[in-house]
């Protein structure tokens, strides 16, 4: 997706409407927090999860984690979850959306929350549960052709996952399959699918 602008991506993201989230199967709710960087050519903020973590060891993610009681709502725990784990202030970020939200292979259901933050923050990646961070640009990020589908049989049913590289990163599972899901709601496909909806009604 070459020469995507910050204006660009926003005006796409919230032209389309997303696709229906799925009937809700799981008891238990997460969330992440997409963060876009506001630059010329905007790039998106990654974390690498430490080795010594007991669920998703060593994996590409985003910031984010599980619900508590204490959050009025799941954008508001992705962004104490930012905090927690890269030190980014709640305050610093514009929230634009949110994406249907998906199930992980550990049974919670989670909700992409998409945010605008200032460039050159001063994160402090928390130990105990980044081993990394690092920044993408936006554009490669949710180009569809870099992700490459694999199709995993558990329990008698088929689940497809999508797996990618950036640099030394392996980025696949749930998180591939949030950037593609943005790659296709902002890209030509889901402009092309949301002027035919209003078009042919």
């Amino acid at each position: 997706m070459p020469d995507l602008s910050l204006d660009d991506f926003l005006s796409r993201f919230q032209l389309h409407q997303p696709l229906p989230s799925p009937p809700v199967t799981a008891t238990r709710h997460a969330a992440v927090l997409v963060p876009v960087v506001r630059r010329k050519t905007p790039g998106l903020i990654l974390t690498k999860r430490a080795d010594t973590l007991r669920k998703h060891a060593g994996q590409v993610a985003f910031p984010g984690g599980v619900r508590d009681a204490g959050d009025h709502s799941l954008i508001a725990t992705a962004l104490r979850e930012a905090q927690e784990e890269i030190a980014l202030p709640p305050e610093c970020v514009t929230v634009v959306g949110t994406l249907p939200a998906v199930t992980s292979s550990t049974g919670f259901q989670v909700t992409p929350v998409i945010g605008v933050i200032p460039p050159d923050l001063a994160f402090v990646p928390n130990a105990d549960e980044v081993a990394a961070l690092f920044e993408m640009p936006l554009a490669e990020a949710l180009t569809l052709a870099r992700y490459s589908p694999l199709d995993v049989h558990r329990r008698g049913n088929v689940h497809r996952v999508w797996l990618s590289w950036y640099q030394n990163y392996f980025v696949w599972g749930m998180t591939a399959g949030i950037l593609r899901q943005l790659g296709l709601q902002v890209g030509d496909e889901g402009l092309a699918s949301h002027l035919s909806h209003n078009i042919y009604p």
